[in-house]
């Protein structure tokens, strides 16, 4: 069985930038060391990717506050997480899921079995779509998301994110 770990929106914006949080800097060590528990040709990391017309977008007019600006700083995957993962393969998303890393992780799955964990930000909007995303697509593969290796925009939709995800037949732990 290949575990394959999901690095999901580690980037400044998310972090310390734009919609930057405590509980987001909090994790940052917690991550580089779950990074370090995967084989680097098993690692996948998403960015959140947008353009300057962002505040145009759907997304833009329910959360007006440009962030992930391509080829700006807050963009970018935090230092430390970029470092403990050279081989990723990165993602560039436009919104929370990503069809691209389903698409993916449906290719290696038929290659052989996989197992999928996913850490990273935002719990309630980011990781809570990938994990359902993937769940729905690959319902036999057990996919979990470690808990103390993410951050919601508050830790009350944090919590609820886990609940939501654990009822969706997504592990928790």
């Amino acid at each position: 069985m290949k575990k394959i770990l999901v690095v999901v929106d580690m980037q400044n914006d998310f972090i310390d930038g734009a919609l930057g949080t405590k509980e987001a800097e909090g994790i940052v060590k917690k991550v580089v060391e779950e990074i370090h528990a995967y084989p680097a040709g098993n690692i996948y990391a998403t960015r959140d990717t947008h353009g300057k017309e962002y505040l145009q977008t759907s997304e833009g007019r329910y959360l007006p506050v440009e962030h992930c600006i391509e080829g700006t700083k807050g963009w970018q995957i935090r230092e430390e997480v970029a470092a403990a993962m050279p081989g990723a393969v990165i993602v560039d998303k436009p919104t929370f899921g990503s069809q691209r890393l389903q698409e993916l992780l449906c290719e290696e799955s038929g290659k052989e079995e996989l197992e999928i964990e996913l850490v990273g930000l935002c719990t309630d909007i980011c990781v809570v779509t990938n994990a359902l995303l993937l769940k729905t697509r690959l319902p036999e593969t057990r996919i979990m998301v470690k808990a103390s290796c993410c951050a919601g925009v508050t830790p009350e939709s944090h919590e609820a994110a886990l609940t939501t995800m654990k009822m969706c037949q997504v592990e928790i732990i």
